[in-house]
Parts: structure tokens; C-alpha cells; sequence
């Protein structure tokens, strides 16, 4: 019966370069579990690879359809911007393992959804000043940077990751991205032995 990885951390911590390089390891063979948002798409991004991106009124179509698992909703300076995952044919343990990335929030509700035995949370972590100067660098490196989006993305972490929520969440594991190469090792040494062994 396949799993489906979690990815999650805070801003910055390295989640989208893990994600792409798990993505693309033949030996995992992970496939990906691709989730919507209705926020612009940054520089460098690709429709259909870190998210879909759609409209509001799509959202909405998806919502009024029921075929959304679970969704958030962040109030950034540019208005409301929602981050869902929709039950739309992506997902079958009976013929893949798969890795997804997404929040706190979003994990505990595909624990609630698939059951636990079926979510395998991987929670990468960095030291804060190390992440909000990676934050600042890529911010720097966007046509238009926003900076003050960043800062509310930095903040809101504090509190969707404080670690109250995260040992209530049951999330002990955590993998240290000080060395981006020694991390990936972790992690593939670590989601190929779940695969293998069921832990």
C-alpha cells in the first residue's frame, strides 16, 4: 500500500529545491501530488510543477463541486489567497508512493482524511536568521520583490510551526537543512527505508 510524504517547514527552510529534487529520483520513483493556489505565480515557477495555479472562481468551483480535501486561506497584502488540495485522481496507494508539499494545517488534514497510516510527515527546519536572510536573497531575485509579503510569511510561521503545534501534531522527526546535500541524503535514505521497511 503506497504512502504519501509530506513535506512541510517554514518559509525558506528548503522545501521547494527537497521537493524538486525527490521528485526527480528515479530510485524513490515519487510521484507528485500537486496542489492549487489562486496566487500569482513567481519567477521561475511552472504551472503544473510547485502548484496549478488558478483563478478564485475556480476555487470556488472546486469547493461547490466538494472535491477539495482540505484548503487554507492566507490575508496577504494583495488580498486573500487560497492554497487547496482537490480530490481530482491524483492519488491511488494501490499504485504509487507519493510526496506532497503543504502546511501543518494541510497535514492534519490528510491524516484525517486518508488515515495516519497513509501520511508520512518530513518536516525540514533552519535556523531562523539563516532562513530569513535565504528569504531576503530570493526576494531580492523576483521582477518585482515584496517585501513586506515576506515579512507576514516570515512572522505567520512563527505561529503556524511554534512547536506546541508541532508535538501536538505528533511530528518528532525533523531533518536540519544546514548542509543542503547532507539533508537530501537524510531524506532519501530515510523515505527509502519507509518504503521498504514501513518506518
Amino acid at each position: 500500500m503506497g504512502k504519501i510524504f509530506y513535506l512541510m517547514g517554514k518559509s525558506s527552510a528548503g522545501k521547494d529545491s527537497f521537493y524538486k529534487e525527490l521528485v526527480l529520483n528515479k530510485e524513490l520513483n515519487l510521484k507528485q501530488v500537486v496542489s492549487y493556489t489562486t496566487r500569482p505565480i513567481r519567477d521561475g515557477e511552472s504551472d503544473g510543477l510547485e502548484y496549478f495555479f488558478v483563478t478564485k472562481e475556480q476555487f470556488e468551483k472546486f469547493k461547490h463541486d466538494g472535491k477539495i480535501i482540505e484548503y487554507r486561506a492566507y490575508d496577504t497584502v494583495h488580498g486573500v489567497w487560497y492554497y487547496f488540495l482537490a480530490d481530482d485522481g491524483q492519488i491511488d496507494f494501490s499504485k504509487s508512493d507519493y510526496i506532497l508539499i503543504g502546511t501543518l494545517e494541510g497535514y492534519l488534514s490528510l491524516k484525517k482524511y486518508f488515515g495516519e497510516k497513509s501520511i508520512v510527515p518530513i518536516y525540514i527546519e533552519v535556523d531562523d536568521g539563516i532562513r530569513l536572510q535565504r528569504a531576503l536573497d530570493r526576494e531580492k531575485t523576483q521582477s518585482k520583490p515584496e517585501y513586506e509579503e515576506m515579512c507576514r510569511r516570515f512572522l505567520t510561521d512563527s505561529k503556524d510551526f511554534s512547536e506546541e503545534k508541532l508535538h501536538n501534531a505528533g511530528i518528532e522527526k525533523r531533518f536540519n537543512n544546514v548542509d543542503f546535500d547532507v539533508t537530501y541524503k537524510e531524506l532519501i535514505d530515510y523515505i527509502g527505508s519507509v518504503i521498504k521497511y514501513g518506518y
